[in-house]
C-alpha cells in the first residue's frame, strides 16, 4: 500500500470516514508507518487525539470532536486487547458523552453550544486507566448507566448528564437554568434529578441547593398544570385548589393540592422542596385517613404519562365515599 492508496470504502457515515482510531486503520490494512507518514507536515491527515486520527487537514467539526472523544475513551486497555467489551457504537467501547456536551447534543438551549465548549466529558468504567487529554475530560463511574442515542452518538441519560454538568459548574444562574430547562422541556422528572445529584454528593453545595429548590418549584408548576388539565378534560368535579386542612381546634393536618370536600378526597402531588414547610407528611396523611379523608398521592410522571388512569383512580375514590364513614369535620383554609 502506498501513501496515496485510499482506504477501502465501507458503508459508514461521514463522521466515521473522517475520524478513525489506530485500531480501525489497522483493521483496514493501514500500517502504523503509513499513518505516521500521512500525518507529516503537508500530509492529508492529522492526529486529533492519542491513537485517533482526522483524515483531512481542516479544522475538526463538532462531529469530529465528539466521535474522536468517544474513540479515544473507547479504545480497549492494553492488557485486555483480546477482550470484547460492550459496544455503544463503532469503536466506542462502553464510553458515552456526558456533562454539558451531552446536554448540548440533547438540544438544551441553556447549555453552551458544542462549538463553544472547550471540553467534552466522556463517561467510562472506573477500572479504566485513561487520562484526560486535550479537549477530552474522562469521568469514571463504578456503575455506568444505559446510554441514550442521538444520531448514533451514545449519551448519558439526561439526569446523569445534568449531575456531571453541575459538578463542573460554579455559576449558580447556569445551574439553575439547565435544571429548570430539564423539567420545563420534559426531559426528566424533578425527583430523578434530585436523586442523581444526591448520589453525586452535590446537594451540599449552596448554589446547587438553591437551584434544586427552583427545580422543584418549576416541576410542581408543570405538574399542577397537568392536574388542572386532567380534571377539566376528564370531567371530574372541580376541587378546592391548594388548601390546608386542620381540626376545628386548630390542629394542623396538612396541605394538599386538591380537595373534594363533598367526597372527602384529597390529592397530593409528590416531590416538594426540602425547605418547603407545611406539607403533607406520612403521619399527617395517616391521620387524615383515620378521619375518613381518602388521600391520593400522585407523582409528576404519573400526571404526564397516566392522566387517564389517574382520573379513574380519583373517580373510584369519590364513589367509594358512599361506603365510608362520613369524614370528621375538618377546617379548610387557603394555602
Amino acid at each position: 500500500m502506498t501513501q496515496n492508496t485510499p482506504l477501502s470504502p465501507r458503508p459508514v457515515g461521514e463522521a466515521t470516514r473522517r475520524v478513525q482510531s489506530a485500531a480501525q486503520l489497522r483493521a483496514r490494512g493501514v500500517t502504523a508507518a503509513h499513518t505516521a507518514a500521512q500525518c507529516l507536515p503537508g500530509g492529508p491527515w492529522q492526529q486529533l487525539l492519542p491513537s485517533v486520527y482526522l483524515l483531512h487537514r481542516g479544522a475538526p467539526t463538532n462531529d469530529d470532536r465528539v466521535r474522536g472523544a468517544l474513540l479515544y475513551a473507547g479504545r480497549p486497555p492494553g492488557g485486555a486487547r483480546r477482550a470484547v467489551p460492550a459496544q455503544h457504537g463503532p469503536g466506542y467501547g462502553e464510553s458515552m458523552v456526558t456533562g454539558l456536551a451531552a446536554l448540548a447534543l440533547y438540544g438544551f438551549s441553556s447549555a453552551p453550544t458544542m462549538i463553544a465548549l472547550h471540553r467534552i466529558d466522556v463517561l467510562v468504567p472506573r477500572t479504566r486507566r485513561l487520562r484526560s487529554t486535550r479537549f477530552v475530560q474522562v469521568i469514571r463511574s463504578a456503575d455506568l448507566p444505559r446510554p441514550q442515542r442521538r444520531l448514533g452518538v451514545p449519551l448519558a441519560p439526561v439526569e446523569r448528564a445534568l449531575a456531571d454538568a453541575v459538578a463542573s459548574l460554579t455559576d449558580a444562574s447556569t445551574v439553575r437554568r439547565i435544571l429548570t430547562e430539564a423539567v420545563r422541556g420534559g426531559h426528566c422528572e424533578p425527583g430523578s434529578v434530585v436523586r442523581e445529584l444526591d448520589d453525586a454528593k452535590l446537594l451540599g453545595r449552596a448554589h446547587v441547593v438553591d437551584a434544586v429548590d427552583a427545580l422543584l418549584v418549576e416541576g410542581r408548576a408543570v405538574a399542577e398544570g397537568r392536574l388542572y388539565g386532567m380534571v377539566r378534560s376528564h370531567g371530574l368535579p372541580q376541587p378546592l385548589w391548594n388548601v390546608e386542612l386542620s381540626l376545628p381546634g386548630g390542629g394542623f393536618l396538612g396541605g394538599v393540592d386538591a380537595y373534594w370536600p363533598e367526597q372527602a378526597v384529597a390529592l397530593e402531588i409528590g416531590t416538594r422542596s426540602p425547605r418547603e414547610e407545611r406539607v403533607l407528611h406520612t403521619a399527617e396523611r395517616e391521620r387524615l385517613e383515620r378521619l375518613g379523608v381518602a388521600v391520593v398521592r400522585v407523582t409528576p410522571r404519573q400526571l404526564r404519562e397516566s392522566a387517564a388512569q389517574l382520573s379513574v383512580v380519583l373517580r373510584t375514590a369519590m364513589m367509594a365515599a358512599e361506603d365510608r364513614e362520613p369524614a370528621s369535620c375538618v377546617v379548610i383554609l387557603p394555602r
